[in-house]
C-alpha cells in the first residue's frame, strides 16, 4: 500500500515541475571519473563492434540496425544492455575504433527518445547506467568535439534527474542503495554540486546504517548483496578521496564490517555459500574485492545479527543458516532454508544448497526458494516459509515476498572435548503442524567427521497436529561428487574430485539417492544427486547421520606416507 501511495504521489506531482527543482545549477563539466572494479574483457570489444551483443547467455546480432530498437530475448539480457556495463570491455581494448564505437552507441541511446523502454527506467538499471556513463566517460569523451561533449552531459544530466525522481518509489534493499550510490557518484563527478554532495552523502549514510547489520551482513541475508554493494562502495570511497573530501564515517564503517563477511561465506574453492538467492560468484570479482581486505584474517565463526554459523576444523568447512527470514520488504529473493548447511573439504564442495541461477531465474524461482531445494529437513513436502502466491498480489508487490516463516531460531555453540557442538532449532512448522525442528551438529576437531541428528518434537505442552506426519531429510551433493549407495542401503560412498573418499551413514534409516539440480553453476543448471531419508514423525521423530572421511583417501594416504618418510641427512 505504501508503494501504491508513492506511485500516485509521483504521478500527481508531475515530472516537469518536480524535475526542474531536482538539479539546479550548472553541470557543464565532468571533474572526475570513478574507477570500475569489474573485470573487463578486451576480446568482447570486437564482438560489440561486429554487432553481436552477448549478455545473460543470449546473443543478439544487429545486422545494421540499432541494438536499442531490437526486441530483447530476455529481461536479463535487456538489463545488461541498458545498464551499459559493457562499455568497460570497449575501454579495455583502448583503440580509436572502440572509442568511436562507444561514442556511436552512447549517442544512439541519448539522441533517440524512442529507446526509452520501461526496463531502462527501472531504478536499479538506471543507477547502473549512470555509474557506467560516469566511470567510462574517459572512453566516450576522449578525442571528441565540444558538440558531442555537451550532448553527452545533457543526456547524462537527464538520466540523473530521472534517477532523483525515481527516489519516490524504489524497491527496498540493494536497489535503494544502488540509487543512492549513483547519486553520490553524480554529485562528486560533476561540477557545481557541493550542495548535492552533502544531501546525497547524508541519505547514503542513513541507508547504510539501516541496511548493513552490525556484524557486516546485509539485512536481506543474501550473501550476493555484499558483492553487489562492495563493488561500488570501494570505488566511491576512492572518489571521495580523489576530490579531497573526507568519506562519511558510515561508508567507512560499512566497508570495514562487510569485508570480513566475504571470507565468512567462502568455501575452500573460493565459491560462495548458496543462501537466500545467491548464485555463482565470479572468482575474479571476488579476488578483486578481497585484495582490498587489509585484515587477511580468518573468517569469524558466528554472525549473530545476520544469522549464520561457520565451523572450521582441519580441512572441513561448514556454513549454516541459523536465522529467521528477512523483513518482507527485502524478502523477494529469500529462501526457506532455515537450518540448512553446506559442507566442503579443502577445495572440494560436498553438500550444497541448489542455489539460484544467475539468468533465467523466473523458471526456477519457485523451486529454488522452497525447503526441498536445501540441505535440511522438510516436513510433509512443505516449506518452512510461505510466499505470496496469487499472481495479482505478485504484480502489485513486484515479486513474491515471504509472508510467514520461522520466528524463533535458536543456535548454541560450545567447545567440547573432541570438537565443536552446535545445537539449533526453528519453529517454522509449529503453527501448521505443531512440531519444532531441532538440528545438532558435532564436528570433530581434526575435520574428518561430522555427526548430526535431526529431531522433530512438539512444543512443550503441545502435540503434533493433523495426520500428515511424513518428513524427508535431504543432502544435495555438488555435481563434482560421485555418489554410490552402499549395499546395505544405510550409507553412500562419496568420491571427491581429488580422490578423497567420504562415507555418509544413517544409523537406523534407509538411504536413497535421488536426482537433484545444481542451479548456481557458471554454465547454467546441472544435474546432480541428493541423499534422501524419509520417515514418519509419530514413529521415528529423529534421524542420526554422519559424514566420515575415509582413512584410505588419497590426501590422507599422502599425509601418512610423508609422516613415515625418514628425514633426509643434512649435506
Amino acid at each position: 500500500m505504501g508503494r501504491f501511495a508513492r506511485n500516485m504521489i509521483s504521478r500527481v506531482s508531475g515530472g516537469s515541475v518536480a524535475v526542474s527543482r531536482l538539479w539546479p545549477g550548472r553541470t557543464d563539466r565532468l571533474i572526475i571519473a570513478p574507477h570500475d572494479l569489474r573485470t573487463a574483457d578486451a576480446t568482447r570489444a570486437a564482438e560489440i563492434y561486429a554487432g553481436r551483443f552477448v549478455f545473460a547467455g543470449k546473443i543478439v546480432t544487429c545486422h545494421g540496425r540499432s541494438i536499442f530498437d531490437l526486441e530483447p530475448p530476455s529481461e536479463d539480457w535487456e538489463v545488461a544492455l541498458l545498464g551499459f556495463g559493457w562499455l568497460r570491455h570497449l575501454r579495455a581494448a583502448d583503440t580509436a575504433l572502440t572509442r568511436a564505437n562507444a561514442r556511436s552507441l552512447v549517442d544512439d541511446w541519448i539522441s533517440n527518445p524512442a529507446h526509452k523502454r520501461p526496463v531502462g527506467r527501472r531504478a536499479d538499471v538506471l543507477a547502473r547506467r549512470v555509474i557506467s556513463l560516469l566511470s567510462q566517460a574517459p572512453l566516450v569523451l576522449g578525442d571528441t568535439d565540444g558538440k558531442f561533449y555537451r550532448r553527452y552531459l545533457r543526456g547524462l544530466t537527464r538520466e540523473i534527474r530521472y534517477l532523483r525522481y525515481t527516489m519516490l518509489d524504489i524497491p527496498d534493499g540493494v536497489p535503494r542503495l544502488q540509487v543512492l550510490i549513483a547519486l553520490c557518484y553524480a554529485s562528486l563527478c560533476l561540477q557545481n554540486q557541493a550542495r548535492h554532495i552533502r544531501t546525497a552523502t547524508k541519505k547514503l549514510s542513513d541507508e547504510l546504517q539501516r541496511q548493513i547489520l552490525p556484524d557486516g551482513g546485509h539485512f536481506s541475508r543474501n550473501p550476493g548483496a555484499l558483492i553487489e554493494l562492495l563493488i561500488d562502495l570501494l570505488p566511491l570511497r576512492q572518489t571521495f578521496a580523489a576530490r579531497n573530501i573526507a568519506p562519511p564515517p558510515a561508508l567507512l564503517n560499512a566497508i570495514d564490517r562487510m569485508m570480513p563477511m566475504l571470507r565468512f561465506f567462502r568455501h575452500g574453492d573460493g565459491s560462495f555459500a548458496l543462501f537466500n538467492g545467491m548464485s555463482s560468484a565470479p572468482s575474479d570479482l571476488l579476488a578483486t574485492l578481497l585484495a582490498y581486505d587489509d585484515t587477511h584474517g580468518a573468517p569469524m565463526a558466528h554472525m549473530p545479527h545476520t544469522g549464520f554459523q561457520r565451523l572450521d576444523a582441519g580441512a572441513m568447512t561448514i556454513i549454516m543458516d541459523t536465522g529467521p527470514p528477512p523483513p518482507p520488504s527485502v524478502s523477494h529473493d529469500a529462501h526457506a532454508g532455515c537450518l540448512s548447511f553446506e559442507l566442503s573439504s579443502g577445495l572440494s564442495r560436498i553438500v550444497i544448497n541448489c542455489g539460484m541461477p544467475s539468468t533465467g531465474r523466473d523458471n526456477w524461482r519457485a523451486f529454488a526458494r522452497g525447503t526441498p531445494a536445501h540441505s535440511t529437513l522438510c516436513y510433509h513436502d512443505t516449506s518452512s516459509c510461505q510466499f505470496v502466491e496469487l499472481s495479482a498480489m505478485k504484480r502489485l508487490l513486484r515479486g513474491s515476498p515471504v509472508v510467514s516463516g520461522p520466528t524463533t531460531v535458536e543456535s548454541y555453540r560450545e567447545m567440547v572435548a573432541n570438537g565443536v557442538l552446535l545445537t539449533t532449532s526453528h519453529d517454522g512448522y509449529l503453527a501448521r503442524f505443531g512440531v519444532v525442528h531441532r538440528r545438532v551438529l558435532m564436528v570433530a576437531a581434526d575435520g574428518t567427521r561430522l555427526d548430526g541428528e535431526d529431531t522433530l518434537s512438539p512444543a512443550p505442552g503441545g502435540r503434533i497436529k493433523g495426520n500428515e506426519t511424513d518428513y524427508a531429510l535431504r543432502f544435495h551433493l555438488h555435481p563434482a561428487v560421485k555418489a554410490s549407495r552402499l549395499s546395505d542401503a544405510r550409507g553412500v560412498m562419496l568420491v571427491l574430485p581429488n580422490r578423497d573418499v567420504w562415507t555418509f551413514e544413517a544409523l537406523d534409516d534407509k538411504v536413497e539417492l535421488e536426482d537433484s539440480v545444481f542451479l548456481a553453476g557458471n554454465d547454467g543448471p546441472r544435474r546432480t544427486a541428493q541423499i534422501v531419508m524419509r520417515q514418519e514423525s509419530r514413529h521415528a521423530a529423529s534421524i542420526r547421520w554422519s559424514f566420515v572421511r575415509s582413512t584410505t583417501s588419497a590426501s590422507a594416504t599422502t599425509a601418512r606416507r610423508n609422516a613415515r618418510r625418514e628425514p633426509e641427512l643434512p649435506l
